[in-house]
């Protein structure tokens, strides 16, 4: 089930934010009444109290924010923002956004392939909160077929030719969930037509080129997965990953993107049981092999 989308226009309403050790970015929205709101991702939590106890907040007439909370993940960025902007175009409301100061390259190539100069989108100082007069927000859910669709349609490389290449990203590179045994488990790969990419190493035209020719997509679980928003649709997306983090991002995005999905079983390895998006996995030759072959490899 996709929950709905939603315009609002909030009078006298300020935004704060707020960097955390680990280098996640929070989001939080104050009414005119002084009191918080809460929406997807958004919440008011005890650090926000001395950002807001200050009093050199920006002022700004007229601002429409995307109401999305995590902006340096490029996953987040592709899946939440992407749409979003998308419908803003559509709506002729995109004049006023504001977005933070902190942006990655693959962010401002996006803005430009839209059509806007990222040189002139409003930067929010994440430092201080915002004030603005009237505040347009757009919240969606995530995984709205309709929406996550438009936008891989709004980037997609349309290829000369019918899509038939194999991709498996690598998270070698990874600073978290690596597969250890990649080394074992490539050959299965490799054997069954698949060439090893990291995403890292391509640029973002690159990567939209390459998925655009791409009809089946492995790799363990990570952003590297969120491109397949940029394959044709009814690629196979294989996805290996620890059950025990239940994490359906991949697989709800396969659903509205009308792909084939399948997971492989892994085990979480190493790192802390009470951090499990920082553990590396382990998957079984077995279990990639029994997945090829369902996928008729």
């Amino acid at each position: 089930m996709s929950g709905e989308t939603a315009l609002v226009t909030l009078p006298n309403a300020t935004l704060a934010f707020h960097t955390d050790p680990e280098s996640d970015f929070h989001v939080c929205l104050i009414g005119r009444d002084g009191r918080a709101l809460r929406t997807r991702e958004i919440d008011y939590r005890r650090h926000f109290r001395e950002t807001l106890s200050g009093s050199n907040a920006s002022s700004v007439a007229d601002a429409v924010w995307i109401a999305e909370r995590v902006f340096h993940n490029h996953s987040h960025w592709l899946s939440a923002h992407l749409p979003k902007l998308c419908l803003l175009k559509e709506l002729g409301i995109a004049d006023c956004l504001v977005l933070p100061d902190r942006r990655s390259a693959v962010m401002d190539d996006t803005l430009r392939r839209l059509g806007w100069n990222p040189d002139t989108v409003r930067r929010i100082p994440t430092d201080r909160p915002m004030v603005a007069e009237r505040l347009t927000l757009l919240v969606t859910d995530r995984f709205r077929p309709d929406l996550l669709r438009r936008a891989g349609d709004a980037l997609r490389v349309k290829p000369s030719a019918p899509a038939t290449a194999r991709v498996y990203v690598s998270r070698a590179g990874a600073e978290r969930r690596r597969l250890v045994n990649e080394d074992e488990v490539w050959p299965l790969f490799r054997d069954a037509g698949f060439e090893r990419v990291r995403m890292e190493d391509l640029s973002f035209p690159e990567q939209l080129a390459l998925m655009g020719r791409t009809a089946m997509l492995a790799a363990p679980h990570g952003a590297g997965l969120t491109n397949q928003i940029f394959c044709p649709e009814g690629a196979t997306v294989i996805e290996m990953a620890d059950p025990g983090f239940p994490n359906p991002n991949f697989y709800a995005t396969a659903c509205a993107m009308r792909h084939d999905y399948a997971i492989v079983e892994a085990e979480s390895v190493g790192g802390s049981p009470s951090k499990p998006v920082e553990r590396d996995l382990y998957v079984a030759p077995r279990r990639v092999a029994a997945a090829l072959e369902a996928a008729g490899l």
